[in-house]
């Protein structure tokens, strides 16, 4: 966490002028790192100043516009600059005065999660309350409705339910394939972590908690089949294609 109250009074008490102590601030941030100019200062009669700097180093090629208002440092390579991570893209979107609001899910997760190679020009974010699509360089910001509270605990479990959810949107990959991938996440999960899961399941799709059932059956975790398919409707047909090579319960939970 960069501490900009403090290096800006250090800069004060020093007499440094405001072109310096930005470029001073800037030097000590990591490469990739995101900021605004209201990092720098809350003093109305320098906002103007600071835009000014930022813009000059901007053209200098010191640091990266990311979108209006926005900018990074840069980190130099062989193959020209790198960008900054997606989270750094869109950190202000996921927490707000240090309160966890969103988190990022679907395609920019699926490679983390092992789902698919393909990266994606689309950041999605979990949240409770959306917004409408942004757009920031290169990439654009979709949101996706979470019923469930976010804490900082519950999102890695988020992450996977949003991928069971929407498993048939997962690029280059087929139903089959993602589902051995399920498994082995599954496997991996504590007691604890498994009951959170489908404690969470059930603010999610029908589908989900169908394929979260089977998934479960598949690895032996049978406690919670009934609390599960009571919430299913006995009737209700999910149609995923592929699965029953990987499931032996898939029929067992209406998925077909």
């Amino acid at each position: 966490m960069i501490n900009w109250t403090k290096l800006y009074i250090c800069s004060k008490q020093k007499g440094i002028k405001t072109t310096d102590y930005i470029s001073n601030t800037i030097g000590r941030l990591p490469k990739g790192y995101v900021f605004t100019y209201t990092d720098f200062t809350t003093e109305v009669n320098k906002k103007e100043a600071v835009i000014k700097a930022l813009n000059r180093m901007v053209v200098s090629g010191k640091i990266a516009k990311l979108a209006k208002g926005k900018y990074y440092k840069p980190e130099s390579t062989p193959f020209g600059n790198l960008e900054p991570s997606q989270f750094q893209v869109v950190k202000d979107l996921l927490e707000d005065d240090g309160k966890i609001i969103g988190y990022l899910t679907g395609y920019s997760i699926y490679t983390q999660l092992g789902l698919t190679t393909q990266v994606s020009n689309t950041i999605q974010i979990g949240r409770n309350e959306i917004r409408p699509i942004l757009q920031r360089d290169r990439y654009t910001i979709k949101f996706i409705k979470q019923k469930n509270t976010i804490t900082k605990e519950n999102i890695p479990l988020l992450q996977l339910l949003d991928s069971i959810r929407y498993i048939k949107k997962i690029p280059d990959s087929d139903a089959s394939s993602a589902c051995l991938r399920f498994i082995t996440l599954l496997k991996n999960l504590s007691e604890k972590e498994i009951n959170t899961l489908v404690r969470l399941s059930q603010k999610y799709p029908p589908a989900t908690r169908a394929l979260l059932g089977a998934l479960l059956e598949e690895i032996g975790i049978i406690q919670f089949q009934e609390v599960l398919q009571k919430s299913l409707n006995p009737i209700t047909k999910y149609k995923l294609s592929g699965v029953d090579s990987v499931l032996k319960a898939s029929e067992k939970w209406n998925l077909l």
